[in-house]
Parts: structure tokens; sequence; C-alpha cells
């Protein structure tokens, strides 16, 4: 018998012919089943890790990670690492990422913090390990421009040469300098509302279409952002924390200067869950630079309608910029709270005096002198995070 089963398998008997035919033979042929067993039985194709679906391969990636953007394991990396890039080999890579969209969306209340975070880290991954597939890719290009909005754009990273500007601008621009800069931007912004703008909102309820107000929101907005970006965009934990003490330095010059309106933007930034979730990195922070926060997020609290805020700005004296968002809610509750006339042809001038000195208060701020210069090269750079043009 085996005699036969030589024979057919190779009718040369010598040794040396019999490898040379084996070896030429797999040139051209698939596999022996012996080289597919022996496959079969190595340690990455355990039988727990053989087959998946693409739902639960993609589970499986994200369960690699923890809330720092860390894989478990060296075995976790390559799985994540393979998955990038090879899921194309059985599905387009625009339905991988039209998955994630979709379990980011529906991802569950109680377990959004983590499962969210672990989603913006694969497609961070994705992004840095395999740009060329974005490029070449239309489709997958838009399935990303419908995720972008809802993976918070601090986690993602970008290419974008402008933002490694603002980066090396944060590195080398020191907190009081930093705080001065970004109050004299916010100041002007403040200084081109006017009174028609406000009286715009208040009968609208919203700032579109009122180009100078949209421009405050937009770079209060920015700037709690760019905050975020500049803590996620660092390596370790260490590094992150360094970047969260500078801006908590910066937010003290910020009280100095009476800039309340940007300091609720960069307290609101370190205080993003995309941030508070960064244990390794909390754990790091020294104790002043944590009480500090506290007593930020305290004189910001919105408890008993900003009364913390509403004390201490009422005791300023000179230059300062107020918190907007406060003010253009008393302007809005003023308006409904009392009416326009009062026994039908009567104008209420109460109502009209509570508004005008309002505004009145907010636009004598206008006058007000900043005690301090700025550099047109470093504002031109400090625009760049509510830039987005590319």
């Amino acid at each position: 018998m085996n005699k036969t089963k030589s024979r057919k398998s190779n009718p040369d008997t010598t040794g040396v012919l019999k490898s040379r035919k084996l070896v030429q033979r797999r040139r051209n042929t698939c596999p022996s089943p012996q080289d597919i067993s022996r496959a079969l039985q190595s340690p990455s194709s355990a039988p727990s890790a053989s087959a998946a679906s693409l739902d639960e391969l993609i589970q499986r990636c994200l369960s690699c990670f923890d809330s720092e953007g860390r894989t478990s394991s060296s075995r976790g990396t390559q799985l994540v690492h393979m998955t990038l890039m090879m899921h194309t080999w059985v599905v387009p890579s625009q339905t991988f990422a039209q998955k994630l969209l979709s379990l980011y969306k529906d991802c569950p209340p109680d377990k959004r913090g983590l499962g969210r975070t672990q989603i913006c880290h694969l497609v961070r991954q994705w992004m840095s390990q395999f740009p060329g597939v974005f490029k070449e890719d239309p489709l997958l290009e838009q399935t990303m421009g419908d995720l972008s909005p809802h993976v918070n754009a601090s986690q993602a990273p970008s290419p974008s040469v402008k933002k490694r500007k603002v980066s090396l601008i944060f590195d080398h621009m020191e907190p009081d300098e930093m705080a001065e800069h970004l109050s004299y931007l916010e100041f002007k912004n403040f200084c081109n509302v006017s009174f028609l703008d406000y009286r715009s909102y208040v009968v609208r309820g919203s700032v579109r279409d009122n180009p100078a107000l949209e421009r405050s929101v937009m770079m209060c907005n920015g700037v709690s952002q760019w905050v975020q970006l500049m803590i996620l965009s660092r390596h370790t934990a260490q590094q992150r924390a360094q970047v969260f003490t500078k801006f908590i330095h910066v937010a003290q010059k910020l009280r100095v200067l009476q800039n309340f309106n940007t300091l609720m933007a960069v307290t609101g930034g370190l205080c993003h869950s995309s941030i508070s979730r960064l244990k390794d990195t909390s754990n790091l922070l020294p104790p002043d630079i944590t009480k500090a926060l506290s007593e930020f997020t305290e004189l910001l609290s919105s408890r008993s309608n900003y009364s913390n805020y509403r004390r201490v700005y009422s005791e300023c004296k000179g230059f300062k910029v107020p918190i907007l968002g406060v003010h253009l809610k008393d302007l809005i509750s003023l308006n409904e709270a009392l009416p326009d006339y009062i026994d039908e042809e009567k104008i209420n001038l109460s109502k009209l005096q509570h508004l005008y000195s309002n505004i009145n208060d907010l636009l004598a701020i206008h006058s007000c002198t900043p005690p301090f210069e700025a550099n047109k090269d470093l504002l031109h750079l400090l625009t760049v995070p509510q830039d987005d043009s590319g």
C-alpha cells in the first residue's frame, strides 16, 4: 500500500528528485493539504478567532482599545492593523466606514462614553496608517464626510498643515501671551456686535444671518475644540498633562484680564468628556491645577442662573469681556417676559428701558482699551482653529 501511494504521488523514488518535483509543483499550484493543516494549527488561527462576521470583527478591534487609545496587547495591535489593511479583500472600505458610522450613532447611552471613544481611536489609526486609501476611494471619502461630524474633530487626526502650525505656535507661546492674543481676537469680535445684531438675535432667537454674533459664537466653539485637540494630539499621558497644565495657566491669565467669554471656552474644553475620561492624564495633574480647574467651573457654573459669574462680573472695572451667551439669554428672557404694549396702544416703556440698559452696558464695553498689544503674525495663526477653509 505504501508503494502504491508513493507511486501515485511521485514516480521518482530518489529523495532529491522528489524534493525538486515537490517544490516545482507548489510554485504553480495551491498549498498541499499538509500545508493547510499546519496553517490551521498555528496560534494566529486559533478556533476562537478563526471566523467572524464584519460586525464581530469590528467589535473585536474596538475592544482592543482602552480610553487612552492604547491597545491591550501585541496581539490586539496586530488584529487592528490586519483588519484595517485587509478588510478590503472581503468588503469595500465604504461599507467598513458605514458600519463605524452606524455604531457611533446607535451606541447605547450607558456605553456611549467608552464605545464612541474606541470608535474614534480606530478611525484615528485607519487614517494615520493608511492615508492613501482615503485619497483613492471617492465613495469612502463621502462616507467619512458623513462620519466626521459625529466623531469629535479633536479626536480624529488631521494632516492639515494649518493645524500643525497652530500646534507649533501653542508649543512656543507663553500662557500669558496666548491669553492676551486670544483676548484681542475675542474683544475684536465682541466690538463688532451692534445693537441691531442684539435686536436681530432677540427677535429671531438665532445667530443665523447675523455674521457678527455668528463669528463670536464660532470663535468660542473653536477655542474649546482647539483646547481638546492640543491635549488629545499628544501621545503620552505625561505630555497631555503638561498641555492641560499650560491651558490652566492660560485660563488664569484670562481671569486676570477679565475675559470671561474665552475663559468659558477654555474651561469648557478642559471639562469636555473627551478630556475628563483620560484618567491616566488626570492622575498626573498637580493638586494646584485640579484646584484651579474646580474654581473656574464653580465661577462659571450655570447654577442659580450663573449667580457666581454675575456677582464677579458686576464688580469688574475697566476692560472686560462678558460671557455673551449669558447676556443674550437675559435679553431673550426680558423680551418674552414683558409685553410690548400695555392697555393695547401704550408702549411698555419699562420693557424698552430694561432692554436698553442691558444692551447699552454691553455696547459701553466697546470703548474700553485692552491692557495689552498683539502681534499680527501670531494673531493670523491663532485664527486657524476657526478657519475651516483647509
